[in-house]
């Protein structure tokens, strides 16, 4: 059982590198020959600001000057760094896939032959190349391109931001603002946002149902004071947002970083997200965004493209599109770590397509609803963020691959929260929300164990197997020392 919960907690900690410790430290090496390169000093200056949050970035961003070619060296610098690191783990995808096929060509020809410590030795070999190909696919095609992605943002915040926030204040002082989109912040809760709301809420429990006979739904977290907090926190924001249908919210047993809206005022938090917010401003910004779904009626629209029962008529398909958006290697992966739990966000994200238009909306009305409700309402930007840069993806891994891009997710939010009209005394912290964090300390504890005794539907099928001697990528490990390892390993 040890040796299996090591097997578990290498693979989980393979993709931590993603967004963690990846983020700060990218290749900034440029072509020989190339001239005016930027000096060593401002290279390393600019370095330091990508490893700041975005609204810091914001703050700080108009006060800085980075000429154009020191950003289109930094560019020209990812570009480089990521389809090289890419790569090479794609090359070890494809040695891991040849290794994979001769082992079990072997194993099928002397399977009559061999010993039980000797069959067992060639599950367990075969077992340990599909967790390093499963390691080498999670860092290829997820965890090293967003990355790069996160600091490409954070490049166009520096370079872009000054301008258009020029841009915003000339609009706030001209009051063409007031002629964006739901800009009528003042009438929030009596104006109509989407009409015939409430034909939702039977599809929204016909949806519910498809989950649990599918036993695609995670278990409720069994505590009444959680399920009270989160649900009064909810209807705080509900009270003050344009849903016009009753609002059902639930914690579910789950580590992933997520939540999901379905039709009808059916919201879904997940433990994950409750453990990795900070603050109860934070929650109210993601609560916020997913009721925003519901009231812009986003998951009628996209259900109209297909059926549930078309989605889920085979649930390890489901879970490499849930996971991966799309990459079915990855989904096993994953899946197989996590089990079936955790795929509530396929409803949400995955279900019926994601449309990149209605993240942003959603964006915008929840930090509306949050900020009319009294959070403060860079909560949702702060979570994001953190997201990005704190915990990385291992346990909200579809939370960046089918969402819209970092950069312009941040502009739009930034550009409202400045819209918004001013207010004093905004709720970032309480009481209520650290009571209820200590209260989930020993839920989560419980869970934790608990999961090392389930078994998972393939990286342990072997049982009392040890891990591989050399995985693709220490804790803690820079990327460029993770690109140049993988290198020496071609």
């Amino acid at each position: 059982m040890e040796t299996k919960n090591t097997i578990k907690n290498l693979a989980r900690r393979v993709v931590a590198l993603c967004l963690c410790e990846v983020l700060i430290l990218l290749p900034l090496s440029t072509s020989a020959g190339q001239s005016a390169s930027p000096s060593p000093v401002r290279t390393e200056l600019l370095r330091s600001y990508l490893q700041r949050p975005y609204l810091e970035l914001f703050e700080l961003a108009p006060t800085l000057h980075f000429s154009a070619e020191e950003i289109r060296k930094q560019r020209e610098s990812f570009a480089k760094g990521e389809e090289s690191c890419v790569n090479r783990f794609k090359d070890h995808v494809n040695r891991y896939q040849k290794q994979i096929d001769k082992a079990r060509s072997e194993l099928k020809k002397n399977t009559g032959k061999l010993g039980g410590d000797q069959r067992k030795a060639a599950h367990c070999n075969i077992q340990n190349l599909d967790l390093l190909k499963s390691e080498a696919e999670v860092l290829a095609r997820q965890a090293i391109p967003t990355a790069y992605d996160n600091l490409s943002a954070k490049l166009d915040v520096i370079e872009k931001w000054p301008v258009l926030y020029k841009q915003t204040q000339q609009e706030i002082a001209s009051e063409a603002y007031l002629k964006r989109r739901w800009s009528d912040v003042k009438d929030i809760g009596f104006r109509e946002i989407e009409a015939n709301q409430q034909d939702d809420i039977k599809r929204g429990q016909q949806a519910i149902e498809e989950l649990k006979r599918s036993h695609l739904l995670p278990p409720e977290v069994e505590d009444k004071a959680i399920q009270d907090y989160v649900n009064t926190v909810a209807q705080r924001i509900a009270s003050k947002s344009d849903l016009k249908v009753p609002l059902h919210v639930v914690v579910l047993q789950s580590k992933e970083i997520n939540a999901f809206a379905l039709p009808g005022g059916f919201v879904f938090i997940e433990r994950g997200l409750l453990e990795a917010a900070d603050d109860e401003s934070e929650l109210a910004g993601v609560l916020a965004h997913e009721m925003s779904h519901d009231v812009a009626r986003h998951s009628y629209k996209l259900m109209k493209r297909a059926t549930i029962a078309g989605v889920f008529y085979q649930a390890a398909q489901v879970a490499a599109i849930i996971l991966t958006g799309g990459a079915a290697g990855i989904g096993v992966y994953y899946a197989l770590q996590y089990g079936f739990y955790g795929l509530g966000l396929v409803l949400d994200l995955k279900l019926l397509g994601v449309s990149r238009d209605y993240e942003l909306e959603a964006d915008k009305l929840g930090v509306q609803y949050a900020w009319n409700a009294g959070y403060d309402p860079t909560g949702f930007t702060r979570f994001f963020d953190k997201m990005a840069t704190k915990e990385g993806y291992v346990n909200g891994v579809s939370w960046f691959r089918t969402h819209p891009a970092f950069y312009q997710r941040m502009v739009e939010t930034q550009r409202e929260i400045l819209f918004l009209p001013h207010k004093s005394d905004f709720i970032m912290q309480t009481s209520a929300f650290e009571e209820m964090k200590k209260k989930l300390a020993p839920i989560t504890a419980k869970a934790d164990a608990e999961e090392v005794k389930k078994p998972s539907l393939l990286m342990t099928r072997e049982e009392g197997c040890e891990p591989p001697k050399k995985l693709e990528y220490k804790p803690g490990q820079p990327i460029e020392e993770l690109c140049r390892a993988a290198s020496s390993r071609q």
